[in-house]
């Protein structure tokens, strides 16, 4: 189910049925479901989601995604013998 984020207003905008600038926005709720937006992107983020249809639907898209992902992958660790490998190879160029 689609929720619009509430308005900080009070009042609810009007929805865009387009969005004009959607890889700016992506490359945004990226950096948000990442971890890594500053307060001035996770602000603009806001406002936009508040009023831009097909960005809330991206946003809900690549939430989803992202969560798939993380409860799918198996965290292995690397064996021993690899990791002295590696090793001996970055000394040997030392």
């Amino acid at each position: 189910m689609q929720t619009p984020l509430p308005s900080s207003s009070g009042t609810k905008p009007e929805m865009k049925e387009h969005c004009s600038h959607r890889a700016d926005c992506l490359k945004l709720i990226q950096l948000i479901l990442d971890g890594e937006a500053t307060e001035q992107q996770l602000a603009r983020a806001k406002a936009n989601l508040e009023s831009c249809k097909p960005c809330i639907q991206m946003y809900q898209l690549e939430k989803e995604v992202k969560e798939l992902l993380t409860k799918r992958i198996e965290k292995r660790c690397c064996p021993e013998q690899l990791v002295a490998t590696i090793k001996s190879r970055i000394l040997s160029f030392s």
